[in-house]
């Protein structure tokens, strides 16, 4: 693959701009492209890669530039990102996950602190003049409460070491735990969100946003946790039903950490309004969660390894845009003769027959003499066609199989 032209429509780290640099990319940077002025940037340029961070790639950027083939998120979510259109137009979408997990988990316990002893509202009193110790004495403390995991990837993992350094007992939930795996963990396997926020006395929440954990978070969630617990979200704000989050607040005094918000600007600086920020015992961050040096500079790494990869193999890793299961209901296995001209041959006899390629593998034999293809097709090609494929000199044998 020839040298790619990429467009960095974010704040990057400057070691993944050399990096890119160095393998010969060309690079337009331009941190301060938003909305329509990002649309026209993709129009002018014409690059092969658009990277990002926290700016939304609509459909009418996708479509904007006729070259564009990847989108990386300089991050773990890709709910910033019209998936389903660039899958349309044929673009991959990559990531770059478990790169921010400590650095968010730093966070979520630097809430939960916050919480426990008040900090902010310590700071803002000393600012004001005023020296209240009576006020703040009486924290609970965090040593032998339970924390509730909702979530056990690579942030809900790297929570697990951080609290039982507390002294904390942990138990959690996720779609793909089993009891097995929680005994690995070391901590308590439960079967429901719903059982976790009942026994926790800090819940915090770790999942990616998807249309099953949208409003996970709910009014039978928070009806569930226990009276003046604290709720941590570092994930997505989309999680949590902010009204039953609200309610909460105010009728059991839960006290509520918060890096993401319904609401929050496009860009890293404007005016924010969110009614949650108004109540007692909610304190917030910009999300920030990913926003250390260490995660920035071990991200910019993996932006520079997959667009390396992509330049050497032509294959993306971190992918989240490929069919899992394809339409295919047949697999042609054709052994053949290494030849110029003889998967045209069989591609021309499927074509005239209207079956459609799904994906398609050839593997070269030692000596490169021989090879075979597996060809998955929409539909089963009639004997005629099997025939015609067959009767080609240079194919050994052309065999159908179900899948």
């Amino acid at each position: 693959m020839q040298s790619l032209k990429i467009l960095i429509a974010d704040k990057f780290e400057q070691s993944g701009i050399d990096g890119l640099s160095a393998l010969g990319c060309t690079l337009i940077y331009d941190p301060t492209l938003k909305e329509a002025a990002l649309v026209d940037a993709l129009r002018q340029h014409d690059p092969d890669v658009l990277i990002v961070r926290s700016t939304q790639v609509t459909a009418p950027m996708l479509e904007a530039s006729p070259k564009l083939s990847l989108v990386i998120r300089a991050g773990a979510g890709v709910n910033t990102i019209d998936v389903a259109t660039a899958s349309k137009r044929g673009i991959y979408v990559a990531n770059c996950p478990g790169k921010n997990a400590i650095a968010v988990a730093e966070l979520a316990f630097g809430l939960i602190l916050a919480l426990d002893r008040r900090i902010p509202d310590n700071v803002q009193q000393l600012r004001a003049g005023r020296w209240n110790k009576k006020e703040f004495s009486e924290a609970r403390g965090i040593y032998g409460c339970t924390l509730g995991l909702i979530g056990l990837g690579n942030i809900g993992r790297e929570m697990i070491p951080r609290a039982k350094a507390f002294g904390m007992r942990v138990i959690g939930w996720s779609r793909s735990l089993t009891p097995e795996r929680a005994e690995l963990m070391g901590i308590g396997y439960r079967t429901h969100p719903l059982d976790v926020a009942r026994e926790a006395d800090i819940v915090s929440i770790h999942v990616a946003l998807t249309s099953d954990t949208r409003h996970l978070c709910n009014r039978a969630f928070f009806e569930a946790m226990k009276p003046g617990a604290y709720f941590i979200n570092t994930s997505r704000a989309e999680v949590v039903d902010e009204e039953s989050l609200a309610w909460a607040i105010r009728e059991k005094g839960i006290r509520a950490g918060l890096d993401v918000f319904e609401g929050e600007p496009p860009s890293a600086e404007g005016v924010f309004e969110n009614p949650l920020v108004q109540l007692p015992n909610v304190y917030g961050t910009h999300h920030i969660g990913a926003s250390t040096r260490q995660a920035q500079e071990a991200i910019a790494a993996e932006v520079v390894y997959i667009v390396r990869t992509y330049i050497e193999t032509g294959h993306v890793p971190n992918v989240v845009n490929l069919a899992t299961r394809t339409p295919a209901r047949y697999l042609l296995i054709v052994r053949h003769l290494d030849r110029v001209g003889v998967l045209a041959h069989v591609f021309d006899c499927l074509r005239e027959a209207g079956i459609n390629v799904q994906e398609t593998e050839n593997v070269i034999f030692e000596g490169a003499e021989a090879a075979v293809a597996r060809i998955q097709l929409d539909n089963e090609p009639p004997p005629n066609t099997l025939n015609a494929i067959r009767a080609h000199e240079a194919i050994f044998s052309a065999v159908l199989v179900p899948l």
